[in-house]
């Protein structure tokens, strides 16, 4: 089967998810009192709107937790099928540019914890909504890479239009709310459009469309982290009434970024020369020649094979492992100093479980110290399983894919809790 196909199993899955999208809308518009008033209603736009107001850290339910879940599963599945279809690009720049991606999305979410967004635009910043609305912006700046692949000059000067979209639209509008400075603002965000031109010049063997995710991608961090800075300096009121903490920044710094940054660093370089030698084979982590199909692959004895031999060390030293490996010990690390150093609470019941499971044992804090356990030995596992993962071409985008909802899960909400934690929000 050609790698453009769909499986048998993808065409009944995409079926099927389709038929729920109709159901659901047509539920939404011909019957909103069910589908509604009695579900979306409670279920996912309350907790938003809630969070997105003066309260704000709504928390999340058993039932908008297992929606959330399903809609990731399901994203998955369809998302892997069509970027395959589509032939786009699955090597490490792209999950590099997916990184950024990550990334970004905790830059304006604590943006939005600092009540900085004016009311209408704050719930586009808001979990999930956030994840939903950047993902646009992302295909945007796909879609740009793609149609500018032949000129380089073509292709910055959309990124930069989408740029002074993005920035214009959604997010200096808002500076008027506040009593607050404008020069870290404004600085960052001219910044941002110049990293824009700094990444295009210094990506220029990449292929266009993760290049132009890349550069898309930070130039919006570079602007974000611009009002990060404004808030530090000129300090705004809450919508709470109260200007944010004065908390402490050096060590939960270098607890939650440096300490994940070095561990990652240092198993990174454990699998830095297997991973040349895998590459100089011709062959890549964890993938199978092309041409066999697994039950091929499994029905004789590879152990001699390179990919076989030097996978299980190579992974490690590759962009998909590195992000997974960060973002897990930077929640964790993160949810344990917030928790147990600066009073901040956990929203998600499941964490929540852990937390108050640690917490029965009356050592060190409120519990969240079993958690920061979970995760690492969750990441542990999960890098030990890609080790072992053998995988056809075509399933390299769901393996990328998986790789991001991990992310998404643990590097996202790790580097919101920091930004929080930071600036006092």
């Amino acid at each position: 089967m050609e790698d453009t196909e769909f499986s048998k199993g993808e065409r009944i899955l995409l079926s099927l998810f389709g038929l729920i999208s109709l159901v659901i809308v047509g539920g939404l518009i011909f019957a909103p009192e069910i589908f509604w008033e009695d579900f979306v209603k409670v279920y996912i736009w309350d907790p938003i709107a809630k969070d997105a107001g003066e309260t704000g850290d709504a928390g999340y339910s058993e039932v908008n937790t297992i929606v959330y879940i399903l809609t990731m599963i399901a994203a998955v599945i369809v998302f892997q099928a069509l970027f395959r279809k589509w032939q786009l690009p699955v090597d490490d720049r792209m999950v590099w540019a997916l990184i950024a991606w990550v990334a970004l999305a905790p830059v304006f979410r604590v943006m939005e914890d600092a009540d900085y967004f004016k009311e209408g635009v704050d719930v586009l910043f808001i979990s999930p909504l956030i994840h939903i609305h950047l993902a646009a912006w992302l295909i945007i700046s796909a879609f740009i890479g793609h149609i500018g692949k032949k000129n380089e000059l073509s292709m910055l000067a959309m990124l930069l239009v989408a740029y002074i979209a993005f920035t214009g639209l959604l997010v200096l509008p808002s500076v008027h709310v506040h009593d607050t400075g404008t020069f870290w603002i404004l600085g960052g965000s001219f910044a941002g459009a110049v990293m824009i031109a700094v990444v295009i010049h210094n990506t220029w063997d990449w292929e266009a469309i993760p290049r132009a995710m890349l550069a898309f991608a930070i130039g919006l961090i570079t602007m974000g982290l611009g009002h990060w800075a404004q808030l530090a300096s000129t300090p705004w009121v809450q919508d709470s009434g109260l200007l944010p903490r004065d908390n402490d920044i050096l060590w939960p710094v270098l607890v939650v970024v440096v300490i994940p940054f070095i561990i990652t660093w240092a198993v990174w370089r454990q699998g830095t020369e297997d991973l040349a030698q895998l590459r100089l084979t011709g062959n890549d982590v964890g993938l199978i020649p092309d041409g066999m199909t697994l039950d091929e692959w499994e029905s004789e004895d590879r152990s001699s094979h390179p990919v076989e031999i030097l996978s299980p060390k190579g992974i490690l030293a590759t962009p998909m492992v590195a992000g997974m490996l960060f973002g897990q010990l930077c929640d964790g690390l993160a949810t344990m100093v917030g928790i147990d150093w600066f009073g901040y609470s956990e929203k998600h019941p499941l964490s929540d479980a852990v937390i108050q499971f640690g917490n029965g044992f009356g050592i060190l804090g409120e519990g969240a110290w079993l958690f920061f356990l979970v995760k690492a030995a969750l990441a542990t596992l999960i890098i030990w399983m890609f080790s072992q993962l053998r995988i056809e071409s075509r399933q390299q985008h769901l393996r990328v894919l998986i790789v991001l909802a991990v992310m998404i899960v643990g590097m996202a909400p790790g580097l919101r809790d920091i930004g929080r934690l930071i600036l006092g929000v």
